[in-house]
């Protein structure tokens, strides 16, 4: 059906039904599935939300999964309600909180993508950026992989990423890139409680030269090892960590 996304996985789909953005038509159910809770609550946030819940053959599930690990539910729903640009630069300007974003620069894993989406609405980052071409977007896949974090965070699609950081800047906001550059400041050693704008480079490849540019200053993770870079999403978590960490201290 045009327009609707196959969303598997009980953690996933429980947390788009409790999310409420979606419009879910049918939450479908493998038979002889067990009940470690989430599916009871499935069900129930299922009827609340008005959509039809069936029992299918598992073969079904597996082929509409493809071959993804889907814990025996899979449901119809409506496609990713991304957040507009505007509107979540206008909650920044009027939150009370000092912002924090999360900037992407071509992350194109799916699996990056999720963890960073999951480890951010842990943390309460007030909303994502990622940029309209040559990177991952909120896929089924990356749904899952975030355990459904997606469905509870404001994520918005940049035509233009670097007018987009120019507008944050304008808003307030010091846009901090992760790096690992020879001169910059380790991570612990960055103020990082004013308002700020976390970038983080794709895999392989980091940031693009403009947006690296475009950044106020650029802080590494240190490394000892003989590998000499750290996963995407590994990377941009740990220097979330520490963004929650040193606000935390702050905190009355």
């Amino acid at each position: 059906m045009a327009g609707i996304e196959l969303i598997y996985g009980r953690n996933a789909v429980r947390e788009m039904l409790r999310a409420g953005r979606r419009r879910v038509h049918r939450v479908l159910i493998a038979e002889g599935a067990q009940d470690g809770g989430a599916l009871s609550e499935i069900i129930t946030l299922a009827g609340q939300a008005g959509a039809a819940v069936k029992t299918v053959e598992r073969g079904s599930l597996e082929r509409m999964a493809g071959g993804a690990n889907h814990h025996g539910v899979v449901a119809e729903a409506s496609s990713y309600p991304y957040a507009a640009f505007s509107d979540l630069l206008g909650r920044l300007r009027a939150g009370a909180q000092p912002a924090l974003v999360l900037i992407l620069d071509y992350i194109q894993d799916p699996q990056n993508l999720g963890t960073l989406v999951r480890t951010a609405e842990a943390l309460s980052v007030h909303g994502i950026i990622i940029p309209e071409h040559r990177a991952a977007g909120v896929t089924p896949a990356v749904v899952n992989a975030s355990a459904g974090a997606t469905e509870h965070m404001a994520i918005a699609v940049a035509p233009n990423l670097v007018r987009a950081m120019k507008e944050l800047q304008g808003a307030g906001l010091w846009l901090v890139g992760l790096e690992k550059v020879e001169g910059a400041p380790l991570y612990v050693d960055v103020d990082l409680t004013r308002p700020l704008g976390l970038v983080v480079g794709g895999e392989g490849r980091g940031m693009s030269r403009l947006v690296r540019q475009t950044c106020d200053y650029i802080m590494q993770l240190p490394m000892s090892g003989k590998v000499n870079s750290l996963n995407a999403a590994v990377a941009g978590s740990v220097a979330l960590y520490e963004i929650w960490r040193q606000r935390a201290r702050l905190a009355p």
